[in-house]
């Protein structure tokens, strides 16, 4: 599944697009989503349904606050659009603010650290020696923690050398 928040979702603008080739056959065409937020919010969601209705293509919803058949121009659809579109920001901030609470707290936001000195100086050593990071993760072993005994993922890793930089980058800078 590729969020709503993606900027191209191809298998969303394929389903479009043979329901446009279909409807243009002759074939009456309705496209059927569980729930609106599948295909997005606010305004990605109003053109959307604004380009299924100029191909002459129904959209209906089997679950949420749009159940049903619709049409897009209908001002039903259009302020429930764009109150999801409110709804997604609303939750951003919300999180946004939980997680300052939790570090004003002292709490770590995300999973438990799996990095520690001693993998990232090998790590540094093992990039010296150029190799990729998906070779430098396979040779590190994560030391603590449930992963213990387990590979770092290479994202791990190259956020971990990233930090080193940032921080020598910084120590040099000042």
């Amino acid at each position: 599944m590729i969020s709503t928040r993606a900027t191209r979702r191809p298998e969303l603008e394929a389903a479009v697009k043979l329901a446009g080739e279909i409807r243009s056959s002759g074939v009456a065409v309705t496209l059927v989503v569980h729930e609106h937020k599948r295909l997005g919010r606010g305004i990605e969601l109003a053109m959307l349904a604004e380009e299924l209705k100029a191909g002459d293509v129904g959209l209906e919803f089997l679950t949420g606050e749009l159940k049903g058949s619709h049409d897009p121009s209908g001002i039903v659809f259009t302020v429930l659009a764009a109150m999801s579109g409110m709804e997604r920001e609303y939750i951003r901030d919300r999180t946004l603010e939980g997680h300052e609470s939790a570090r004003k707290r002292g709490k770590t936001i995300g999973g438990a650290g799996v990095t520690d000195e001693s993998m990232l100086s090998m790590a540094l050593h093992l990039r010296d020696q150029e190799m990729s990071l998906r070779d430098i993760a396979r040779k590190l072993v994560i030391t603590t923690g449930t992963r213990k005994g387990r590979h770092p993922s290479p994202a791990t890793v190259m956020r971990m050398l990233r930090e080193h930089d940032e921080q020598a980058a910084t120590q040099v800078s000042t």
